[in-house]
């Protein structure tokens, strides 16, 4: 994807997103809350993760959460205790671990994200059929904008990857 000029967004646009942004955070708050006392961000991030990705080791998890590994393994450890992910050690190397969700750890991601899923659906499921199709073409070309930034300069957090969550 070739990147486009920066345009200068107006106001009006602004104030759209901004309340679009907020919508979509309190679809994720909601969903959050439901959980809090079960599994921290972190630890949530490190589920959605291994999800999308699969197996992941410690190394991997630590640079995606952009912590060291000590962090990490802190975290993994409280889900693997929390019967949410499995951790095993290669067995032509054992310093490599893998790290899968276990059957409950898979349902705990589907159960969070149905969450998500239906408050947003129902938001959608509100608007006129042709505005929600260019919609859902609009926020399609939006996903694609956001996956090209997380490989090129742009949103910087001092690691250079600010949008290290899109997944």
């Amino acid at each position: 994807m070739a990147r486009r000029s920066q345009e200068v967004v107006s106001d009006v646009d602004t104030e759209t997103l901004l309340a679009a942004s907020k919508v979509i955070s309190a679809a994720v708050a909601h969903s959050l809350a439901a959980v809090e006392d079960q599994v921290s961000v972190p630890g949530l991030r490190v589920l959605v993760m291994i999800q999308a990705r699969g197996p992941l080791n410690l190394s991997s998890v630590a640079e995606a959460l952009g912590v060291n590994a000590s962090s990490a393994s802190r975290t993994c450890d409280r889900l693997v205790g929390a019967g949410l992910l499995d951790r095993r050690e290669s067995p032509r190397d054992r310093r490599q671990v893998s790290l899968t969700l276990t059957p409950r750890g898979q349902q705990f991601v589907d159960d969070v994200m149905g969450e998500r899923l239906a408050i947003l659906s129902e938001v959608v499921a509100a608007m006129p059929e042709e505005e929600r199709r260019e919609l859902m073409r609009s926020l399609d070309a939006f996903v694609n904008a956001a996956a090209w930034l997380t490989d090129h300069p742009g949103l910087d957090d001092s690691t250079g990857r600010l949008l290290r969550w899109v997944i």
